[in-house]
């Protein structure tokens, strides 16, 4: 089979990421050129801090307008680098569109980026739990409206995040999907509240229809997620055409190894 230029820079880049990742190489992200905000959430009570990353593209015209990859665990200290690196390269490259990053740090990562549970061992893992409800609401109505007035934005939205961070995607792909057009989820954490949300997903899929739009999900070799992944995928096959699924299974991964992995593969897929 013969690959076109696009699939051999990916082929590429998913290589160097996974084999200095499996060779413990790999090195630290040099912290790329951002700006910073606060929103002040009456939704959820605190000041939120915000980094962005513009590319080269956006200040090259004083007209243009951009799309906005939005993303959880998004600290300097968290993905926030990684990503960007990423997306840089993708768009030097010529593999995506140029796109403004939108980096949410976390304040209680636990609270914001998991739904209610039933489950006791679950709620132990953090004073507060189940608060991703608001924290949906603070990104739809007080983070959206902010990166709006202070940027040229399309209104084409993507998001992506891993473990419970892909979780929160993939709840709030189910139960508000108006809110992005393109979801990244990396081995996101399904086995919350005893699979109750991959359980539940076929009662969603009848309110999935109307605009297009994508669920990029990719698994490791964890057979609690990989498996709820799978099931998850099995019942969006009836999903409206409107609903594009790419689901990447890995089991020669870990998931400490697979976001950067995939990473290229899956943001340029959501984002080409």
């Amino acid at each position: 089979m013969r690959l076109n230029s696009r699939a051999i820079i990916l082929v590429l880049l998913a290589t160097l990421f996974t084999a200095s990742v499996e060779a413990q190489t790999t090195p630290a992200d040099p912290v790329p050129a951002h700006d910073t905000f606060t929103v002040v959430s009456k939704i959820l009570g605190e000041h939120r801090p915000i980094n962005v990353y513009t590319p080269r593209a956006y200040s090259a015209s004083a007209t243009t307008k951009l799309p906005v990859l939005y993303m959880p665990d998004g600290a300097i200290d968290e993905d926030f680098p990684h990503v960007v690196n990423t997306v840089d390269s993708l768009i030097t490259l010529g593999v995506i569109r140029p796109v403004i990053i939108v980096g949410i740090p976390n304040t209680q990562r636990r609270r914001d980026l998991t739904g209610p549970t039933r489950i006791k061992e679950d709620s132990a893992i953090a004073p507060r739990v189940g608060g991703s409800a608001a924290f949906r609401r603070f990104i739809r109505d007080e983070l959206f409206p902010a990166v709006q007035s202070r940027y040229r934005v399309t209104d084409e939205r993507s998001i992506v995040g891993e473990s419970l961070a892909g979780l929160f995607i993939v709840e709030t792909f189910l139960a508000e999907p108006a809110m992005f057009s393109h979801y990244v989820a990396i081995d996101p954490s399904l086995w919350w509240n005893a699979y109750a949300l991959t359980d539940s997903s076929a009662s969603f899929v009848p309110k999935l229809g109307g605009a297009q739009r994508s669920l990029y999900l990719a698994s490791a070799d964890s057979k609690e997620i990989s498996g709820a992944s799978a099931r998850l995928v099995a019942a969006l096959e009836s999903a409206p055409k409107n609903i594009h699924v790419d689901y990447e299974p890995r089991k020669d991964l870990t998931h400490a190894t697979i976001f950067r992995a995939v990473g290229p593969r899956a943001l340029a897929t959501a984002l080409r």
